[in-house]
């Protein structure tokens, strides 16, 4: 599938583009931030050719693409109208009961990931000059080295500037005056003052001057304040005059608030951050190197890594190294190991050919792909590859390896590692990775099977009636039967979320059609998931897209983690008010996992009572 084929089909299964608060992407994934999750198709997303996986946390909806991600985004941007998605949406934004660090790790991602690449390229590239210098292959006097150095080191001191840019993007705020913030924080006779004697004062108020070049937090904390007194100015200055005004009034008052209290607060911050991992570095870094290396990749899944990427970057601002990233390089390549241990052992072809490729992308420290798509879905080979990545961090935190350039965690990092500790960098990369192979080899792992078509049987047809291993399910409704293709919804009718027969019901009284277990009862009580004893999971919903009437005509008589019998009431609605508000009252009932049973059966009939037989569910 090309990336334009693929960047429709993810719009149109993330509930389409009117679905979608706003999108950006870092590494691998697309990060979406969805009006409403219940119009987006998980299950056909993650089934969908190049889509690894799926993953909801931290406010975010990630459809993990893999390295293909940037052609993606690209094809969606030229597609659709989201680069201004988030304008559209910041009275929604307003009310979002996102959780505290849902947010913060949203904001920080959104902010980084724009530029994480050019920070990845260029630490690497300042690596390998100090290689270069420290082996004199280059004269640190020459104008190659003059010219080099400058492209390297770039990126960082006016990394305020590239972070006025992203961060004026997510707080919605003119990006112009964001980055003539971030020019002033490092104007030259700026700089120049710092290392001035002179004491110097805005209106009689004292400064405290510090170089704000490679600084992370006093720019995004101007640019926030920024976003609030532009809102406020154009709230009341007229149209005709504001465009001039309201980057004036900016101008006049968050550069100055930057010089007197956010820069200030800010370096505060950057430096406490720095001084307190260094001080619990200093603590053990064996337990510091372990724990890391343990337990980063787990940081990767659940999407709050991101919180450690300004502790970073200030530790190489403030401390001229950090002790982290060399640590963490012993995580990825242990991923890598477990990884190419699933390659060499794999007997089916599918898992072989994606370990291959997961391989390499994890070896230069991309390891999305390797977790969702190899080591995680097999369980055992992650749970190798971090107590692999656990050893190799303690090796190398003892060592005391630096990394003197923020560069993404991985082999080409390595440059950036070049000095104090270098050697058992190498040897915990070594041991990780080496480690994490055998673990894999000798302890071994389930290995998926699959059958070619040539060689799957041809399924005998057959009748209720005749199959042995089948499990009976009832209706939970009284009404019409009809197919699931008739539903519009395509969530349903697609057929993606599993088989399954759809009733439109006569009467509000909706009993169990199974013994099990509630595993799901949305809040709003339109929907409700069983499994039953015999372990089929059923997923009833009624109507569409009643979700939007948050539980209005809606009685919830059972709650999630209840035993429940055949024909016990589980819900009460009001059919002829759902209808009259305007939502079609249709109810699928679906066998969620479909694809673990030979077939789903379904009644000839054309009409259904409640308790009569609905479905047959074939082993």
């Amino acid at each position: 599938m090309s990336s334009k084929e693929l960047s429709k089909e993810i719009i149109s299964l993330v509930g389409g583009e009117d679905n979608v608060k706003s999108v950006f992407h870092c590494a691998t994934r697309l990060r979406f931030r969805l009006k409403d999750t219940s119009k987006a198709n998980k299950i056909a997303l993650e089934k969908t050719p190049g889509v690894i996986t799926v993953v909801e946390n931290s406010g975010q909806f990630q459809v993990v693409i893999g390295n293909n991600v940037g052609s993606v985004f690209d094809q969606i941007m030229k597609e659709t109208n989201l680069q201004d998605a988030d304008k559209d949406n910041d009275k929604a934004d307003a009310s979002d009961s996102t959780n505290f660090l849902g947010k913060a790790v949203d904001i920080i991602s959104s902010i980084f990931s724009p530029i994480l690449g050019a920070l990845a390229g260029a630490g690497v590239l300042k690596g390998l000059l100090a290689l270069c210098l420290s082996l004199n292959w280059i004269a640190g006097t020459s104008g190659t080295y003059l010219i080099l150095n400058a492209a390297s080191d770039s990126v960082f001191y006016f990394l305020p500037v590239l972070l006025a840019i992203t961060a004026a993007r997510k707080f919605q705020t003119n990006q112009f005056v964001s980055v003539a913030v971030a020019g002033a924080l490092i104007y030259p006779s700026i700089i120049a003052a710092v290392g001035s004697t002179d004491s110097l004062g805005f209106l009689g108020i004292p400064i405290i001057l510090v170089n704000y070049s490679s600084s992370v937090i006093p720019i995004i904390l101007a640019v926030w304040v920024q976003s609030y007194i532009e809102k406020w100015f154009r709230s009341f200055i007229h149209e005709s005059v504001r465009n001039i005004l309201v980057p004036m009034f900016a101008l006049l008052i968050v550069i100055p608030l930057t010089f007197l209290a956010f820069g200030p607060v800010g370096s505060l911050i950057s430096d406490g951050l720095a001084s307190g991992y260094t001080w619990l570095y200093n603590l053990s870094p064996l337990v510091a190197g372990a724990i890391a290396g343990a337990f980063w990749q787990v940081f990767v899944i659940f999407g709050v890594h991101w919180g450690f990427v300004p502790i970073m970057l200030s530790n190489i601002a403030s401390l001229g190294y950090d002790t982290m990233l060399p640590i963490l390089s012993a995580a990825v390549i242990a991923q890598a190991g477990a990884v190419f241990g699933v390659f060499l052992k794999s007997k089916n072809p599918q898992m072989k050919a994606l370990a291959g490729s997961s391989t390499l992308a994890a070896v230069f420290g991309i390891t999305e792909p390797t977790i969702y798509g190899v080591t995680l879905k097999l369980k055992k080979p992650f749970i190798y590859a971090c107590v692999s990545g656990a050893i190799g961090g303690a090796i190398i935190a003892v060592g005391g390896a630096r990394a003197l350039a923020f560069s993404l965690p991985g082999l080409l990092a390595l440059p950036t590692y070049f000095g104090t500790g270098f050697v058992w960098v190498v040897v915990g990369l070594v041991v990780a990775f080496v480690l994490a192979l055998l673990l894999v080899f000798v302890l071994g792992f389930d290995d998926p099977t699959v059958a070619s078509p040539e060689q799957t049987p041809e399924v005998p047809t057959y009748t209720a009636d005749s199959l042995i291993e089948k499990e009976v399910i009832v209706s939970p409704l009284t009404g019409i039967l009809q197919s699931l293709e008739s539903l519009p919804d395509e969530a349903f009718a697609s057929g993606a979320m599993g088989k399954g027969i759809v009733i439109e019901p006569s009467s509000g009284r909706l009993t169990s059609p199974v013994n099990g277990t509630i595993t799901t009862i949305f809040p709003t009580g339109h929907a409700i998931g069983i499994t039953s004893d015999e372990g089929a999971e059923l997923l009833i919903h009624v109507g569409v897209n009643t979700v939007k009437l948050k539980g209005k005509f809606f009685e919830k008589r059972v709650k999630e983690g209840d035993q429940v019998k055949q024909g016990q009431l589980l819900l009460e609605f009001d059919v002829e008010a759902i209808k009259a508000a305007g939502f079609v009252t249709a109810t699928p009932i679906i066998v969620t996992n479909s694809a673990n049973y030979l077939d789903v059966l379904k009644s000839a009939k054309t009409n259904v009572e409640n308790g009569e037989y609905l479905l047959t569910v074939v082993n």
